[in-house]
């Protein structure tokens, strides 16, 4: 095969969100992917930690919800078998990273696969607040970035990607992930500071 050309993909290089329909979806920034010593760290996702910290700040500024994520595996998951030993319940690898500490207020769901709304309350919960809207961050782009955006998709959500805050493995996998959430799924892709919410709390003086 020759060398593969990847189209162009849609940028928005801002979007205003109304803060009392939208969440931030932090994605497994869990210490086995962004820390250093986990059993599948990725030098990206860490990248990503100070751009994600910052527009988490910005979101709880004027309320927006905050959902975080954890990939979450029982001792003999099957899924092991392709990724060896990773995010087990209750260890230090499957935690969320100091550096986004969720806080008072947030909301952790804990999840079986790629997508975090497959056997997850996600949906119902998101639905409950009010969201239409998600912005989604965290690791790994083409896996469980990606499926989680297209459930949220396929769902009736808005989908809208921080480029910048995502971890990806390779170049290739991080086009490919962003080539589907436009493409396939309808979804906007913008960065951290792209991203603006409107209305909501007022922001602290």
């Amino acid at each position: 095969m020759g060398q593969v050309d990847v189209p162009d993909i849609p940028r928005t290089e801002r979007l205003e969100l109304n803060a009392t329909t939208t969440a931030v979806i932090v994605v497994d920034m869990q210490n086995d992917f962004a820390h250093p010593d986990g059993a599948l760290y990725g030098e990206e996702a860490r990248a990503a930690l100070p751009r994600i910290a910052e527009l988490l700040a910005r979101a709880r500024a004027r309320a927006v919800a905050v959902v975080y994520t954890q990939d979450w595996h029982a001792a003999d998951d099957p899924e092991f078998a392709l990724w060896g030993e990773h995010a087990r319940a209750d260890s230090w690898g499957a935690q969320v990273v100091d550096e986004l500490a969720p806080t008072p207020g947030d909301v952790t769901v804990h999840k079986l696969r790629y997508d975090a709304f497959y056997g997850t309350p996600l949906d119902h919960l998101l639905r409950t607040a009010g969201v239409t809207d998600v912005v989604i961050v965290g690791t790994v782009a083409n896996i469980c970035v990606l499926h989680t955006a297209g459930s949220a998709a396929l769902r009736g959500y808005r989908v809208i990607v921080a480029e910048d805050g995502i971890g990806a493995l390779s170049a290739f996998d991080r086009a490919a992930a962003l080539r589907q959430v436009t493409f396939l799924y309808g979804g906007s892709v913008t960065t951290t500071a792209g991203v603006r919410f409107v209305g909501g709390a007022p922001p602290p003086s």
